[in-house]
């Protein structure tokens, strides 16, 4: 269902992801693509693609500056849609994701997770997801983290369904970009009960 679906995206997608891609080189340069390392299957590191939304500044410190500083006018019309995530596809194609199942994080979260909340790990990550489509960014971590193993549990055809068609209601409507107050998420240190 993956590659049957991701490869008709592909082709409906290509000509957008041209011209977004062309927008991000043209306001903030190359490389086009942000690249980072994120825990898929099992917790297996896998390179996870999407478009550029946010600059690479540096305080006097040599510190990263916060999301909300870095993050461009086009990046910000881009994630407003999830254009952001097109080059995903390509991740499911590689088969390091799903289109359904939970969102990868960082891999520095691994350690901080309890046992329970581990098992979003069970399955293969996905571009959208059960938590993706019940408040996204909007969601405490442990709310997050709930959603995810539960989707763990009960993962059907017709969930996965569900959630796809569910997802592009909210990308249509700009639901749960961020965490209120925040450019993106507040970074997750633990669970404090364990959960």
């Amino acid at each position: 269902m993956d590659i049957g679906f991701v490869t008709l995206l592909l082709v409906v997608m290509a000509v957008p992801m041209v011209i977004i891609a062309l927008l991000v080189r043209g306001t903030m340069g190359t490389p086009v693509l942000f690249r980072q390392l994120r825990p898929g299957l099992k917790g297996r590191p896998f390179e996870l693609l999407k478009f550029r939304t946010m600059t690479n500044e540096f305080d006097e410190k040599e510190n990263l500056l916060q999301d909300k500083v870095r993050l461009t006018r086009t990046g910000r019309l881009i994630r407003q849609f999830s254009l952001d995530e097109l080059p995903q596809l390509i991740n499911v194609l590689r088969g390091d994701m799903s289109l359904v199942g939970p969102r990868p994080l960082l891999m520095e979260y691994l350690p901080l997770y309890s046992p329970e909340q581990a098992r979003r790990h069970e399955v293969r990550p996905g571009i959208t997801g059960w938590a993706q489509v019940n408040g996204r960014n909007e969601l405490t971590w442990e709310a997050r983290f709930e959603l995810d193993v539960w989707y763990v549990k009960h993962r059907t055809l017709w969930l996965d369904l569900k959630i796809l068609g569910l997802t592009l209601l909210r990308v249509l409507r700009a639901q749960g970009i961020n965490e209120p107050g925040a450019a993106t998420m507040t970074r997750f240190t633990g669970s404090r009960h364990g959960l």
